[in-house]
Parts: C-alpha cells; sequence; structure tokens
C-alpha cells in the first residue's frame, strides 16, 4: 500500500503560495467569503455565547496582543482572540459550507471553510500589527485550500460516526492561516500541521449547544496556538496527516488521500466545487426546503391561520443531523425543521430577528411547530447524498393539498449564488445594531479592495 505524503503536500503548497498565485475566480470568491464571514461574526458577536465567552476570557486572558470581533479595546493572546472569532463566527450557524466533489461524499456536509483560518488570521495579523490585505489574503486561501483538501481527503465515517468536521479540520485551516502569516518555511508548516492534528477534536453531540460554535472557537484557537508553537521551535511529526497513526487513519478510518494528492491549488476549492455563502443562519441542508416552502406561502399568499399541516418528505442526509422535533431554544432551532419552516410560514423570512430565544418559544411558533411533521422518504433516499433533495407538502384548513420540490440549485450554492447585492444586504442584516450602517458600509468598501489595504488593523478598528 502507497504511503499518502499529504502534510507534505499541504506544507509545500502552503509555503510556496504567492497572491500573484491565486487565480481571479479564487481570488473574487475569496472576497465574498471574507465579506460573508466578517457579517456572521458581528452577527454572533452579540450572541447570549459571546457573552458567555466573554466572561471566561476575563477570567484568563494573557498577553495583551490581539483584539476581537467586538471589542475594540481589550486585547488578549492571539489565540484567545481566534477562539472569541471563531465563536461569533459560528454562533448563528450563518456561515458557509464547503461542497464535496469525491465520490462516496454527501453534498454539503464537509466542513464550513471560512471561518476557522480567517478566525485565526484577524487575530494574527492584529498581534503583528504591519499584515497587509495582500499577505491576509494569501493567508486565507492558503488555509481555506488546505482545510477543504483535507476534508475531501478523510472518510466521510468521519463525520457520519460523530465527529464535527468543522471543529476537526477547521483547526488545520487556522494553523496553515496562522503559520503563513507567520512566515513559517515548508518544515515550520508541517509542524503546525502536526500540532494541530494532535489538538483537532469536537462531536456532533454537542450540536444545538453553545458547544458546536466553541468547536469553531477552538479550531481557530488551537491553529494560531499550533503555529505559535512552531514558531517558537516547538515540534511536531512532520507527516502527522499520513500513516498507520496518522489523522486521516485515527479519526478517519484512512480515508483517500489519493482524491487530493497532487491537487492542492489544482484547482482552489473555493472556485471549484466551490462554496455556499448561506440565505439563512442554519444547517444548509434545510436550505431548499425552507425555499419551497417560502415559494409556496408567497405564490398562493397562505397565512399561518390557513395552516392545518405541513410534512417534509426527505432522505436520512437531511433528517438524521436535523434531529430536534420540537426547538425550545434558538440553537436547537437550528437543527429543527419544524423551526425552521415555521418561521417561513410565520415571518415569511429567516434572519437574524428569528432566530431568537423569544420568538423560538412564542406561542406562536410553539403551536405552527406541532403542525409540522417529517417522514423519511424512500425513493429520495434511494436517488442517493449528491444533492440536498427533499419535498414539501402543505394541507389547509380548507382541504387544498399544495406541493412542491425542493430545488437542487438551492440559492446561495455555487450553481444559484447569492448576487453581490444579495451578499451585501446579508452582511448589512448581520452587522444591524452591532455597529452602525455608516461603519458597516466602510467595512463593505474595504473588504471588496481588500488587497489594497496597507494594514488590516485598519479593518479590525471598524470590527470592534
Amino acid at each position: 500500500m502507497k504511503t499518502s505524503m499529504l502534510t507534505l503536500e499541504a506544507s509545500k503548497f502552503a509555503a510556496d503560495l504567492k497572491f500573484e498565485d491565486i487565480p481571479d475566480e479564487a481570488l473574487r470568491i475569496a472576497r465574498r467569503c471574507i465579506i460573508d464571514g466578517l457579517g456572521v461574526m458581528l452577527a454572533g458577536s452579540d450572541q447570549e455565547i459571546a457573552n458567555v465567552t466573554r466572561k471566561y476570557i476575563d477570567s484568563v486572558k494573557g498577553a495583551e496582543q490581539s483584539r476581537f470581533v467586538g471589542e475594540s479595546k481589550q486585547r488578549v493572546s492571539a489565540p484567545q482572540a481566534a477562539f472569541c472569532n471563531g465563536i461569533a463566527g459560528h454562533a448563528m450557524d450563518w456561515d458557509d459550507t464547503q461542497l464535496s466533489e469525491s465520490p462516496g461524499r454527501q453534498y454539503g456536509l464537509l466542513t464550513h471553510p471560512t471561518i476557522p483560518p480567517l478566525a485565526a488570521a484577524l487575530a494574527v495579523s492584529d498581534m503583528l500589527g504591519n499584515v497587509d490585505g495582500k499577505a491576509f489574503i494569501t493567508a486565507f486561501v492558503a488555509g481555506f485550500e488546505v482545510e477543504c483538501k483535507i476534508a475531501e481527503a478523510i472518510n466521510p465515517d468521519h463525520y457520519k460516526f460523530g465527529f464535527h468536521t468543522s471543529g476537526t479540520i477547521g483547526t488545520f485551516g487556522a494553523a496553515v492561516a496562522a503559520a503563513k502569516l507567520l512566515n513559517l518555511d515548508e518544515t515550520g508548516i508541517a509542524r503546525a500541521i502536526g500540532g494541530a492534528a494532535s489538538m483537532a477534536s469536537g462531536i456532533r453531540a454537542n450540536f444545538g449547544t453553545m458547544g458546536k460554535p466553541m468547536h469553531v472557537g477552538r479550531a481557530a484557537e488551537n491553529g494560531v496556538t499550533s503555529a505559535l508553537l512552531s514558531q517558537s521551535g516547538f515540534t511536531f511529526n512532520e507527516e502527522a496527516l499520513d500513516g498507520a497513526w496518522g489523522y486521516l487513519s485515527v479519526a478517519g478510518r484512512g480515508g483517500n488521500p489519493e482524491y487530493v494528492e497532487g491537487r492542492f491549488g489544482k484547482p482552489f476549492s473555493i472556485a471549484e466545487p466551490g462554496v455556499s455563502i448561506k440565505p439563512y443562519p442554519c444547517g444548509v441542508l434545510t436550505h431548499p426546503t425552507m425555499d419551497a416552502l417560502k415559494f409556496l406561502v408567497e405564490e398562493n399568499d397562505l397565512q399561518a391561520s390557513d395552516i392545518e399541516k405541513v410534512t417534509l418528505h426527505a432522505a436520512s442526509n437531511i433528517l438524521n443531523p436535523i434531529r430536534f422535533r420540537v426547538a425550545k431554544t434558538e440553537l436547537e432551532g437550528k437543527f429543527c425543521m419544524a423551526f425552521l419552516l415555521s418561521a417561513i410560514i410565520l415571518r415569511r423570512r429567516a434572519g437574524k430577528q428569528e432566530f431568537t430565544d423569544e420568538f423560538v418559544n412564542s406561542d406562536e411558533s410553539q403551536s405552527m411547530q406541532l403542525k409540522i411533521e417529517t417522514s423519511l422518504d424512500a425513493d429520495i433516499e434511494a436517488m442517493g447524498y449528491d444533492r440536498i433533495r427533499s419535498r414539501v407538502e402543505v394541507v389547509t384548513k380548507s382541504g387544498q393539498v399544495f406541493e412542491k420540490w425542493a430545488n437542487e440549485n438551492y440559492r446561495g450554492s455555487p450553481h444559484n449564488p447569492l448576487s453581490d447585492g444579495e451578499l451585501e444586504a446579508k452582511f448589512l442584516d448581520c452587522a444591524q445594531g452591532v455597529i452602525d450602517t455608516v461603519q458597516a458600509k466602510t467595512i463593505l468598501d474595504m473588504a471588496w479592495e481588500l488587497e489594497h489595504i496597507d494594514r488590516i488593523t485598519s479593518l479590525i478598528d471598524i470590527l470592534g
């Protein structure tokens, strides 16, 4: 059996990558992912989990190196800032999703690729102080690419049997982004990946609690920690992804490194197969169904008082992860089809204002959730998991029946992407109540021209 050389390929790719090597399309999408990532960090920075995180950070804060999103004055250690940024970025489950392209992978169930490297890059850039836009983007793209390729290589059982890939594989993306900004060479980056392999964790049992966004925060923190350790001379196995005791074997039953070997940057995963930027702050597996119901409700002018029953017919790839029957908290609501479809019926939208404990527990929401059921559909199951497929059926009190198949090319996917205008509207929604409109539009202007910024700290000043 041929021994894989995934660690070597990943570290060499990251060490050699220059801004000029990034194709125009990959650069265009990277800007969009960064804008989206900054937006969801702002949205998450005023959630209750952010308040709890600040209390924790206040009790353990270390060296005054870096600020984090939502905090303009307090400085903490760079790993702690990355932790806070990562938690904020995943707090609302509104961050983007990597798509799969290899056999046996479940479409839409690889990782949330942007937040770990972005959270790490912001923290390290603030610590260093002199990072310009080109260096920032290059480090982000390097981390994003390594993260996506490892997620593509690892056996799908990694996620199926309980690991949360955004917490596990995200650690590698954060480590590479941080190591790149620290100007580590190929050996230094390989050691940072080795350290990340020993720290990468996160289990799906914590879905529906603050533990899920903590996975992404810890991925960003551990990635920065590993890179800083490597910079300081700490040694780790330089082939930690490979071999019988490497990460792919230990955490992924061996995986398929041959799917990605020789393909780092060929093409860049950010452009092909691409990334889904979410219109809704919940799991991407739910979005096609939510859009289908939204179409039915609006086309037929259905009111909440008209609804007798709603049934979602879907396969196990949707029904297993989206596991709560009735949501009692906003965090549970992200994994509860009854709540997600209730929000569409009651508000005809599902954004920042709907994802609150108050709305989830309102009488109208709790009552509507009881009218919504899910059904495992054998025919849809037999179609496989290469796309997100479902069918929604609405029965009214007058006996009318409406039915619609969810569009496989759902909004936000690479096949039906949000326009730049829709992306900006999402960013402004995320920023509402956190920073004022002038500040939000300034961040947008800066992010669209990120490679021309002399110091990333000027962007971090406003994010605070």
